[in-house]
């Protein structure tokens, strides 16, 4: 039995293990999660805030250095995938239910619990709509451009395996097909099936809101439960037709849809109204990033508290993420330029997440603030569907919405079954089926243990964990890739 033989087997088995636990002593395993969560927000929060601040300068250093140029993959190569379909696989895998999930609710909830100051002011709803930008823009791509160039440079350009072990070679050399190598290889591992398990949640749960909404079907973890079981099956078939096929289909679609669903909502609600808080509010994210991204409050202990409930969870969530979207963004963009490869992955998605909450957000505040409806009083799986009731052709926005969530869901399990499949078979551009299938089953096993135990808290707790010991992963692989570019030059 070979080592990826062999790690695939160590893994499924701990996962398996881990549901287990789950299953026999829940309230043991909220417990312990729960504890474990908030040790790392109390000790490391500063961590975060410094590390992802840094991914951020160095992605724009590299982009703008002359490592530029370097091509990931051999001179002649050219990219297997237009811009416009590149463009839909990156984002699909990297944001999309989320952007459904928090559109109206994370402006909405800032404005009632501001990051500092009075709640339910005008203040409180321009920086509501700043610190959104700030959790899902920039810095988050960032992230995912840093890793995601050390995978496809290694796994392209010196033919390495597209692990995350790889991405240290240039500081361990040989060593990394050792037991240091297979530490590494198997917290990528959990950290992407943990990561993920948070999307297939808010997934289920905003899914199950819309249904309730629409059809009056309960809201409650056994529906949750019946939603993640059918999409698993979808996205499991789906990722079984490769990239090419099933993955690529559906990211377009998914694209098409999210362009529909956003230029009906921008021309039915108040296009004016949103348009003027999106370009102002924008600007003072851009103006202010510096001092937001590395933003604490220890004076102010309900302040600083907020900062570990958002800003640090974001992080935490979007490292442990990157073994899976930097993975999927790697395999999709052989033959482009690390320019133009970092640029596209830090600036493009950060103007159409912007651009997303600056619409959604602004138009959830003004039918509060403005209008004087209870918007921030609603759940944060309902919020986006009460703001329909107030437009015209509600039916048809929430349908169109439900079905994006959907597409965007299975599109996340199945790239991150397609990814899981890829670091446990070393690498492989094309994983066996029983690879990918037996990780889409641990994962949707263990997003319904940790619904079930802790509800969005548990899968937050999960990912929060998985994420500390991955981000010194991430600092070796940003040491490694100046290692490389240095060396590739003076060859």
């Amino acid at each position: 039995m070979n080592k990826f033989t062999n790690l695939f087997w160590v893994a499924i088995w701990i996962g398996i293990v881990f549901v287990g636990w789950g299953v026999i002593f829940p309230e043991n395993l909220n417990e312990v999660m729960m504890t474990l969560r908030n040790s790392v927000l109390d000790q490391f929060g500063w961590f975060y805030q410094l590390i992802v601040s840094l991914f951020f300068i160095v992605g724009i250093f590299i982009a703008m250095s002359k490592y530029g140029k370097i091509k990931l993959g051999d001179d002649d190569d050219t990219p297997e995938y237009s811009t416009a379909t590149w463009f839909a696989m990156l984002f699909s895998a990297g944001m999309g239910v989320g952007l459904l999930f928090w559109g109206v609710s994370e402006p909405v909830a800032h404005y009632s619990n501001p990051p500092f100051g009075e709640p339910n002011t005008i203040k409180s709803a321009n920086k509501g709509l700043e610190y959104t930008y700030l959790h899902w823009g920039f810095h988050a791509w960032g992230i995912y451009a840093i890793v995601g160039l050390g995978l496809a440079y290694y796994k392209f350009k010196k033919k390495l395996p597209g692990m995350m072990s790889a991405t240290l070679y240039p500081l361990l050399g040989s060593r990394v097909n050792g037991p240091i190598g297979y530490v590494v290889d198997i917290i990528s591992v959990f950290a992407t099936l943990f990561g993920v398990t948070i999307a297939l949640g808010i997934g289920a749960s905003q899914i199950n809101s819309g249904l309730n909404y629409l059809m009056g079907i309960p809201v409650n973890f056994p529906t949750q439960l019946g939603i993640m079981g059918i999409t698993a099956i979808l996205f499991i078939y789906s990722a079984s037709s490769g990239l090419s096929k099933g993955i690529k289909y559906l990211s377009n679609a998914n694209l098409i849809l999210a362009v529909l669903l956003f230029f009906s909502f921008l021309f039915l609600g108040p296009t004016q109204f949103m348009l003027e808080t999106f370009t102002s509010t924008f600007g003072s994210y851009v103006q202010n990033l510096p001092s937001m991204g590395l933003r604490f409050a220890p004076f102010t202990e309900e302040d600083n508290q907020w900062v570990k409930d958002w800003t640090i969870f974001y992080w935490a969530w979007f490292i442990s993420w990157t073994p899976f979207v930097s993975t999927f963004i790697a395999r999709v963009s052989k033959g482009r330029t690390v320019r133009e490869f970092v640029t596209a992955v830090i600036i493009a998605p950060t103007i159409v997440c912007t651009l997303w909450f600056g619409v959604f957000g602004s138009a959830g505040l003004y039918f509060d603030l403005v209008q004087g409806m209870d918007v921030s009083g609603k759940s944060l799986e309902t919020a986006l569907f009460y703001v329909y009731d107030q437009l015209p052709l509600s039916g048809f926005l929430s349908i169109i919405s439900l079905i994006l969530i959907f597409t965007f869901f299975v599109t996340s399990g199945d790239s991150a079954t397609f990814v899981l499949g890829m670091q446990t078979s070393n690498g492989s551009l094309n994983p066996p089926f029983f690879v990918k299938f037996s990780w889409g089953i641990i994962m949707t096993a263990i997003a319904a243990i940790l619904m079930g135990t802790g509800g969005l808290d548990g899968l937050q707790a999960a990912t929060i964990i998985s994420g500390l010991p991955l981000s010194f992963i991430l600092l070796g692989t940003v040491v490694g890739l100046f290692k490389s570019f240095s060396q590739e030059l003076r060859d």
